[in-house]
């Protein structure tokens, strides 16, 4: 069975924090989640499992992703040797969709979420940093409980995103004036 995982991560700190998106390597995770077809399974990993996670990306047959070759990747680069983008297979759905053959723009994950899938995400990278920022302070592991709940839906999100481009040779968003519209995609590849 071919595996395909989906996949995100949340950052420690932000740009500001680290001197801009030039360093995006000193970011640190605070959590990445997976979802793997070959098992079925969700697999949420904290900053002293980056090991493990480098390996299931690498191994995976396909890794999809929002945005991960630009921004997940170059975050965890700061975890290994790999060059990730070169060293695994990926379908980044954000780089694919803003070709100029195709939106010519950047689509958030949220856009085509609420209009393909009728749901949104929960919340946002700065909701995920401020938490962190609570859990560094009060050492109160309800916090990145938060973070990984946040992480999971997002994945969930992916990969219904994904799923949904398979099944219908399209994605549904929110064009620049709010309005419903539609872009092929042919991601069976």
């Amino acid at each position: 069975m071919r595996d395909i995982v989906y996949f995100d991560l949340e950052t420690q700190k932000s740009f500001s924090a680290v001197g801009g998106a030039k360093n995006k390597a000193k970011m640190g995770v605070s959590v990445a989640v997976t979802y793997s077809t070959k098992s079925g399974q969700y697999h949420v990993y904290g900053e002293e499992q980056m090991d493990a996670l480098v390996e299931q990306l690498v191994k995976a047959d396909l890794v999809v992703g929002w945005n991960h070759i630009q921004f997940d990747y170059p975050v965890l680069q700061g975890y290994t040797i790999y060059d990730l983008e070169n060293q695994t297979m990926n379908l980044d759905m954000m780089l694919d969709l803003e070709r100029e053959d195709k939106l010519g723009f950047r689509l958030k994950l949220d856009s085509a979420a609420k209009v393909s899938l009728g749901m949104g995400k929960t919340a946002d990278g700065l909701d995920a940093l401020r938490w962190w920022n609570e859990y560094k302070k009060t050492g109160d592991k309800t916090f990145i409980m938060k973070i990984a709940e946040y992480c999971c839906f997002d994945v969930k999100v992916t990969k219904c995103v994904h799923e949904y481009g398979l099944e219908h040779g399209v994605i549904r968003y929110e064009d620049k004036a709010g309005n419903p519209a539609e872009v092929a995609v042919d991601w069976k590849k």
